[in-house]
């Protein structure tokens, strides 16, 4: 960090903000494989909230990529450094008093450790969507393991990229065993337990 930056303070900070929208800001950060259901259940979720009056935003792990992230490759380091990203920018959205729900593999443990520490242990959600990978190479979606089976995507996360299971998430969904709507109305329970004390 250059030695001539000065953190701005802004004249509204970001208790008056929650104040405002009446609501408490958290993140919700939604971790799993390529084909888990991690967006759909993000979307489900997004549309429970604002259906509850709540302000939110998603951030979704193709869209970042497209945009902010849209310079970084599929490496271990690229794949670190997309994760400190969406880090900051979920703390700017906390800071504006908003619910934030991410939808990103973010497959190393030492990563969503640090995206807690940056958005805060207080303000940080994780729910693991606990497919097995079997089912995840099922679906693809997106042809994506099939393409990786092939050769033809390298680091694929859970082919030849490691993914590590959170170890102690707050949430656990296993979409074996959970519908979409019942998936978010756990989470929605959970942020209203949580967000009402």
């Amino acid at each position: 960090m250059s030695e001539n930056l000065v953190a701005h303070i802004s004249a509204v900070d970001a208790k008056r903000r929650s104040i405002i929208k009446n609501q408490r800001p958290i993140v919700i950060w939604l971790t799993g494989l390529s084909g888990a259901g991690k967006s759909s259940i993000a979307n489900a979720l997004e549309i429970a909230l604002c259906n509850d009056g709540r302000h939110t935003y998603l951030l979704d792990g193709d869209n970042v990529r497209l945009g902010l992230c849209h310079d970084l490759g599929f490496s271990d380091n690229d794949r670190v450094e997309n994760i400190r990203r969406i880090s900051e920018v979920a703390k700017l959205f906390i800071d504006a008093g908003l619910i934030v729900i991410t939808a990103f593999i973010s497959p190393f443990l030492r990563d969503r450790a640090l995206a807690r520490e940056v958005i805060g242990t207080e303000n940080f959600v994780e729910v693991f969507i606990d497919t097995p990978l079997n089912e995840c190479e099922r679906r693809d979606p997106k042809g994506l393991y099939k393409k990786a089976r092939q050769g033809l995507i390298k680091n694929f996360t859970g082919i030849d990229s490691a993914y590590e299971a959170p170890e102690n998430p707050q949430i656990r969904i296993n979409t074996l065993e959970d519908d979409l709507q019942n998936a978010a109305q756990r989470i929605v329970d959970y942020i209203n337990e949580q967000t009402m004390k």
